[in-house]
């Protein structure tokens, strides 16, 4: 990797954002042996401009930054890291220097569940419900939305919210299964969504 530690008096400013959540968590600068030592630790040092000296995130409190991955940006002057954090980042006790909670929105994890459903799709491990479903075929699979979605429906007039929300995850979840089995994603559904948010959208 090519870094332009000249451009910046032999710094480069150094982003770092949580890997999972992709929440930015905070700035900080490196100098090529912060950058070397973070290579070879997996843990993000940086350079400290005001003590003039390599301090590695987490020495003092274990709240490590974990590296997953290393880019820079198109002038090869700017690190963004991805991490796993060991625990809050700033100095405050928050989450990230900007006072944010680092949370996971929930509706990412549609892309984790279809990410694991189409892990079972090419492995079709036995004893797996979801490998039951794709070898009963796409009728089977179809019948099945159709059954949870009158169950939610049920649940909606004559339920409550706990069975509802219980109901509709069913439906959710054998929804995606059968998307998986005709090579569609959940994302697919969100574009097509997106288009009809456009005012100058028109139904077919």
């Amino acid at each position: 990797m090519i870094i332009d530690f000249e451009k910046m008096n032999g710094l480069v400013p150094v982003v770092v954002q949580d890997s999972r959540t992709l929440k930015v968590l905070m700035l900080g600068f490196m100098n090529k042996d912060a950058y070397d030592k973070t290579i070879e630790t997996n843990k993000v040092t940086f350079y400290s401009r005001t003590r003039n000296c390599l301090w590695t995130k987490g020495e003092t409190s274990g709240n490590y930054l974990n590296v997953v991955s290393i880019s820079n940006d198109c002038d090869n002057d700017t690190l963004l890291i991805k991490v796993i954090p060991d625990g809050p980042v700033c100095h405050k006790g928050t989450d990230t220097c900007w006072g944010e909670k680092n949370e996971t929105n929930p509706l990412m994890f549609l892309t984790e569940l279809q990410d694991f459903i189409e892990t079972r799709y090419k492995e079709m491990p036995d004893g797996s419900y979801t490998t039951s479903l794709f070898k009963d075929g796409l009728n089977r699979m179809a019948q099945k939305v159709g059954e949870e979605a009158l169950e939610t429906v049920i649940e909606a007039v004559n339920g409550t919210d706990e069975r509802l929300i219980y109901e509709a995850s069913d439906m959710f979840y054998h929804l995606i299964v059968l998307l998986t089995s005709k090579n569609l994603r959940i994302e697919d559904i969100a574009e097509e969504l997106k288009k009809r948010h456009n005012p100058d959208w028109h139904k077919h």
